[in-house]
């Protein structure tokens, strides 16, 4: 089997602008994958690595993923010390490489990657500051809602628990009481008390809300730094937080000084592009909750070596999502096989209509568990509605 052909595509659905491919074959059997910077800056970078990396795999052994995972690691210079653009574009070949042995062998990716260890995953509802639920009114008309009063959040809490969610995740600071975002000071921040009152007056409405035995995950998108972390977790300890997501930047020692001096359980990973950017994170134990992105960490072949890493060190996983809802689909099939899976993230970007009829299966969590697709391959593939919307398309032959 050789491959012949690599069709890229970038979207722009209204609420993010995926990047992805389609890998074709001289038996016909073809596989899809996807580079995760859909949302911030950056889904152009992740068009221009896939463009720069198809040429290389033309040719080649689709079955051979180790052999061209690593000719894309050496050739292309750059992924030899990560970035996200270089590894979006990786992460979308090996996806779609993966897509490609199972549908050759007629089994699903993590029958390849050793079984089903896990046959149902624990899910979270994800990003709760921007309300749970479709983003669109009765009449149809799009109205992202901004949470601003603990009610706000303790009524997108119940929510979700009302689905069967029994895990919900928050940023508390991202967005203010009457701005767009919050007043929080960045680095070397001592944070106001106006601040570390609201996140505890949202916090303790969820709490209140949603009970004593639902956890709460805590969001920080890398804002906070060593001093405004301990700060809010002294503020936090009496509400039980399940665990402090991206504190800091993600920086080895600094990591490290805040899982020092907190109570609570560190999460970092979905801006750490390879195994060995995560390596001092586990070798200092700063980190109990590893949040590797299959778009934009290697693929399933880097994500698989990470969770290894991890579970020597007895590190849990649980894979980021946050692109079109393509990418739920490696990450089930990733989870699905390792000993030292947590918990699964489904963002609420991803109950959006405009991101919801990219993927030919649209898979949502039943009662907060998701069960694992048993089709050949990923289990899903891009729609015909992605496949003909597509703002942009390449076509890649040598």
């Amino acid at each position: 089997m050789k491959i012949t052909k690599v069709d890229i595509f970038r979207w722009e659905t209204g609420v993010n602008a995926p990047v992805g491919c389609r890998i074709y074959t001289d038996e016909g059997i073809y596989g899809d994958g996807e580079a995760a910077l859909a949302y911030g800056k950056g889904s152009h970078s992740a068009l221009g690595a896939l463009q720069d990396l198809a040429p290389l795999i033309i040719g080649m052994d689709p079955l051979e993923n180790e052999v061209i995972w690593y000719k894309l690691f050496e050739k292309s210079f750059w992924a030899q010390n990560g970035g996200p653009a270089i590894y979006g574009g990786i992460s979308a070949i090996d996806m779609a490489l993966w897509d490609i042995k199972g549908k050759a062998l007629g089994v699903p990716v993590y029958v390849l990657l050793g079984g089903k260890k896990n046959s149902r995953l624990r899910t979270y509802a994800s990003q709760l500051q921007m309300n749970w639920g479709p983003w669109r009114d009765e009449k149809g008309q799009f109205c992202i809602t901004h949470m601003r009063t603990p009610e706000d959040y303790a009524q997108a809490g119940r929510k979700a628990v009302a689905e069967g969610y029994t895990a919900l995740k928050y940023d508390f600071i991202q967005i203010d009481k009457t701005a767009p975002y919050a007043s929080f000071t960045r680095f070397g921040g001592i944070q106001s008390t106006y601040l570390l009152g609201m996140v505890e007056e949202r916090l303790a409405a969820v709490r209140e809300a949603v009970g004593p035995d639902v956890d709460i995950l805590m969001e920080w998108h890398g804002d906070l730094d060593a001093v405004s972390a301990e700060q809010i977790a002294k503020v936090v300890e009496p509400y039980k937080p399940y665990c402090f997501e991206e504190p800091s930047l993600p920086f080895p020692g600094l990591t490290k000084e805040i899982r020092e001096h907190i109570s609570c359980p560190v999460a970092h990973g979905e801006r750490l592009y390879n195994r060995w950017q995560v390596a001092p994170f586990l070798e200092d134990h700063s980190v109990q909750l590893l949040q590797p992105d299959l778009g934009t960490c290697g693929g399933i072949t880097e994500g698989k070596k990470i969770a290894d890493m991890a579970s020597t060190y007895e590190v849990g996983i649980q894979c980021h999502i946050c692109a079109s809802n393509f990418s739920i689909a490696p990450a089930l099939q990733l989870e699905a096989a390792i000993p030292n899976f947590v918990i699964h993230e489904h963002h609420v970007i991803l109950l959006q209509e405009e991101t919801r009829r990219m993927a030919l299966y649209d898979y949502q969590p039943v009662k907060g568990y998701y069960e694992i697709p048993d089709l050949p391959g990923l289990g899903n593939e891009w729609s015909k509605y992605a496949l003909s919307n597509a703002k942009t398309k390449i076509t890649v032959t040598g």
